[in-house]
């Protein structure tokens, strides 16, 4: 398979204090990756550089065969303001808007999918719900849709099983999977190291650096794993990371809705 991204001694971070170092390597299209680590290992902030929320301090992404603004991204649910008056109809349909803009109506085969995406993540009868009365399962059946409406090569997905029921992170990551088997790119930030054994065949480790990269089994071993905690006790927390993570990330749900 061919490269779909390549890291070229990227480092990435906030004000000037780099979150990733000198990253390199690449993605081949078709590819179904986790990436995994302690919390400020530069996982989200990879994520960000990726689609082009993050300018690199150093090196570079190159992305083959794709633009940044086709990349279907997912960042966290935190971003969400649920308070927003949307209904779940145009809230999904917002997956769209790359193909309509905000403007122009939709016509019935857009509104067809729009049905289909909808139903695809069991969300039939609810169409007219207010997002602000969703549980937190039922909004990340609604994001997981809009995804669906934006059919990219490329998805990347920011903690998407975080704080929703058992049922729905089985319903979603049987999606993921079959994005996957459709030929897609799926990038999943994971904390769950069960759920990255039993669906992703292949895992990057981050602590900042990269702590070790390929099949699953191999990267989530008992000395990677500590080698990962003592550079992350090691670097410390990222001074103003969470404030600035937070921001970027809640522009980018703005961008990619």
């Amino acid at each position: 398979m061919s490269a779909l991204i390549r890291f070229d001694n990227l480092t990435l971070g906030y004000n000037r204090h780099p979150a990733v170092h000198h990253l390199k390597g690449e993605i081949v299209a078709g590819s179904l990756l986790a990436i995994v680590g302690p919390n400020g290992a530069g996982k989200s902030t990879l994520l960000k550089g990726i689609v082009g929320e993050l300018r690199p301090l150093q090196g570079h992404v190159e992305l083959c065969g794709i633009k940044r603004e086709h990349i279907a991204y997912l960042t966290q649910q935190s971003t969400i303001d649920g308070s927003f008056p949307i209904a779940i109809y145009d809230f999904v349909a917002m997956g769209l808007w790359a193909q309509f803009g905000a403007f122009r109506g939709f016509n019935r085969a857009a509104r067809a999918r729009i049905e289909e995406a909808i139903a695809a993540v069991g969300l039939s009868g609810l169409e007219d719900r207010p997002i602000g009365q969703l549980s937190g399962g039922q909004l990340q059946r609604a994001r997981f849709a809009r995804l669906i409406l934006q059919d990219s090569p490329l998805v990347l997905l920011d903690e998407p099983y975080g704080a929703i029921d058992a049922n729905t992170v089985r319903d979603l990551a049987a999606l993921v999977r079959r994005w996957n088997d459709e030929g897609r790119t799926v990038i999943c930030v994971l904390h769950d190291f069960a759920q990255v054994r039993q669906d992703y065949p292949e895992t990057l480790l981050l602590a900042r650096e990269q702590v070790a990269r390929g099949a699953t089994g191999e990267v989530l071993s008992e000395a990677n794993l500590l080698r990962a905690r003592q550079l992350a006790e090691a670097h410390g927390e990222l001074p103003g990371a969470a404030v600035c993570s937070s921001e970027v990330g809640a522009s980018a749900e703005h961008r990619h809705a």
